[in-house]
C-alpha cells in the first residue's frame, strides 16, 4: 500500500469515526425541535395553559445544563464510548415516554430526560472528535458537530410536516388510531438506538485509553488514525496526561476571590446567542406563524424552510470562519440580526388584530415578515451560531479551559431556558411585537458586546491563549 493510499483510508476512518460521534449532535438537534410541530396539540391534549406550555418545551433545557455539567467527568471517568451509550440509552426511552405520556407533568419528565442526553451528548461528540482527529482534519471535523445539530433540526421539522399532513394536523389520529403529535416524538427512536450501535462500534479515544493506562490499545487506534509509527504520539499523550489535573471551579478565580474577566467574557458569548430568541424559532416557529394568520400546514412549511437556510448558513461559517476570523462574523450577524429582529417587531407589533387578539398579516406584510425570519435565521446561522462553539473551544487558556467549557455551556442552557419559557406568557400578554423588541434590544447589545469584548482569536495557537 502506498503512502497516499494508506493516508486515504486513515482520512476515511477518522471521518466515519468522528460522523458516528457526531450523531450525538444530530440527535441534539433533532430532540429540541421535534417539538415544534407538536406543542399545540399537546397543549389542547392536556388543557396547559401558557405557563405549563412553556415549561414543557423549556424544562428539558435545565436537564440539557445538566447533562452538560457533569457529563465531562463522567466521560473522563468511564469513557467516551460509555457516556455515548448512556446518552443513547436517554435518547431513546425519552422518545418513547414523550409520545405515550399520559398528563403534562409525566410527558415533562421524559423532556427532562432527554434534556440530560441533549447536554451530555454537546459536550461528549466535540471532546472525541478533538481527540480522534489529526491535526489538519481537526477544525473541520470539528465543525461536523453543529453541522449535525442542524442537520437533526431539518430532518425533526421534516418529520413534523409529513406526518402532520398525512393526518391532517397533529391533533388528528395517525397509525392505529394514535394522535399524530405522539409519533412525532416517536420518530426520534430508530436514530437513537443508531447513536447508541454507532458508539459500540468505534474504538475508545486513544487519550482516555493513555490516561488508564491501556496504552497498546491506545497505540492500535493511533495507528489506524494516523498511520506509521505512533509511539512518540503516544509519549506525548503521556506527557500531558501527566502534567494535568483535573480541573477545578477555584481555578476560574482571581486573586480577589471574583471570576476570572475571561471566564465573565465566555458567559456573555453564551448568554447573548440565546437572548437574541433564535430557539424561539425553533421551538416555536410553527405556533408563531399560525398566530399570524398562517395555516398550520404552511406554518410547518415555512419552519422547514428556516430549518434549510440554517444548513446552508452553517456551511457558509464553516468555510469562512478560518478566512474573515471569529470578531468580522460576530460583528456583522449582530447587525442583520438587529435589522432582521427590528423589522419583525414592527410588523407584529403594527398588525391589525382578530377577534382572539392575534395579529393577523394582510397585504405584503407576510411577505415582509417571512423574509425577515429566514434574514435572521441566516444572520445568526453564518455568525453567532457556530463561532460561539469555536471562540469558547479557544478563547481559554489550556489550564481553565475545561472547568471554563462547563460553567460556559451550562449557562447557556439556563439562559435558552429562560428565553423558552417566557415567550408563550410574553406572547399571550404583550403580544409577538414584545417579544421581538426584547430580541432586537439585545442583538443590539450583542454588536458592542463584541466590540468592546472580544478579541480575535484567527491564528492564534491554543497554548498562548
Amino acid at each position: 500500500m502506498t503512502v497516499t493510499t494508506r493516508r486515504k483510508s486513515n482520512t476515511f476512518y477518522v471521518i466515519l469515526i468522528a460522523g458516528a460521534a457526531a450523531l450525538g449532535g444530530f440527535l441534539f438537534g433533532f430532540d429540541t425541535a421535534v417539538i415544534n410541530g407538536a406543542i399545540a396539540a399537546f397543549s389542547k391534549a392536556y388543557n396547559a395553559n401558557s405557563l405549563l406550555t412553556g415549561l414543557a418545551v423549556s424544562l428539558a433545557l435545565l436537564g440539557s445544563a445538566v447533562g452538560a455539567f457533569y457529563a465531562g467527568s463522567i466521560a473522563d471517568r468511564h469513557g467516551r464510548v460509555k457516556a455515548m451509550v448512556v446518552a443513547s440509552v436517554l435518547f431513546t426511552i425519552s422518545a418513547i415516554g414523550s409520545g405515550i405520556a399520559f398528563t403534562i407533568w409525566d410527558f415533562i419528565f421524559w423532556r427532562l430526560l432527554g434534556g440530560v442526553a441533549v447536554g451530555a451528548a454537546s459536550v461528549i461528540a466535540p471532546a472525541y472528535i478533538a481527540e480522534c482527529s489529526p491535526s489538519h482534519l481537526r477544525g473541520r471535523l470539528g465543525s461536523l458537530q453543529q453541522l449535525a445539530i442542524v442537520v437533526g433540526i431539518f430532518i425533526a421539522l421534516l418529520c413534523d410536516y409529513f406526518i402532520a399532513v398525512t393526518a391532517g394536523s397533529a391533533e388528528a389520529p395517525f397509525l392505529f388510531g394514535i394522535a399524530a403529535w405522539r409519533w412525532m416524538f416517536w420518530t426520534e427512536i430508530p436514530p437513537a438506538v443508531l447513536y447508541g450501535m454507532a458508539a459500540l462500534a468505534i474504538p475508545e479515544s486513544p487519550r482516555y485509553l493513555v490516561a488508564q493506562g491501556r496504552e497498546e490499545e491506545a497505540e492500535d487506534v493511533l495507528t489506524k488514525i494516523l498511520g506509521g509509527d505512533v509511539r512518540t504520539k503516544i509519549e506525548e499523550i503521556r506527557q500531558t496526561v501527566m502534567r494535568e489535573r483535573e480541573p477545578k471551579l477555584t481555578d476560574l478565580l482571581g486573586r480577589s476571590g471574583k471570576l476570572l474577566p475571561i471566564v465573565w467574557i465566555g458567559i456573555g458569548l453564551s448568554v447573548f446567542q440565546q437572548l437574541v430568541g433564535i430557539n424561539v424559532i425553533f421551538y416555536y416557529s410553527s405556533i408563531l406563524w399560525r398566530a399570524v394568520g398562517f395555516s398550520e400546514k404552511d406554518s410547518l412549511t415555512i419552519t422547514v424552510i428556516t430549518a434549510a437556510v440554517n444548513i446552508i448558513t452553517t456551511l457558509v461559517a464553516i468555510a469562512f470562519v478560518d478566512k474573515f476570523g471569529r470578531k468580522p462574523l460576530l460583528i456583522l450577524g449582530s447587525i442583520g440580526m438587529t435589522v432582521a429582529l427590528g423589522t419583525m417587531a414592527s410588523i407584529f407589533g403594527n398588525a391589525p388584530t382578530d377577534a382572539a387578539g392575534n395579529p393577523t398579516l394582510v397585504g405584503s406584510a407576510g411577505t415582509v415578515a417571512l423574509i425577515a425570519a429566514n434574514l435572521y435565521v441566516f444572520c445568526f446561522g453564518f455568525s453567532w451560531g457556530p463561532v460561539t462553539w469555536v471562540l469558547l473551544g479557544e478563547m481559554f487558556n489550556n489550564q481553565i479551559r475545561a472547568a471554563a467549557l462547563s460553567i460556559a455551556a451550562a449557562v447557556q442552557w439556563v439562559a435558552n431556558f429562560a428565553v423558552s419559557t417566557t415567550f408563550p406568557p410574553i406572547l399571550q400578554y404583550f403580544g409577538l411585537g414584545a417579544a421581538y423588541g426584547v430580541y432586537t434590544t439585545a442583538a443590539a447589545i450583542s454588536l458592542f458586546f463584541v466590540l468592546f469584548y472580544i478579541k480575535e482569536t484567527k491564528g492564534i495557537e491554543l497554548e498562548d491563549m
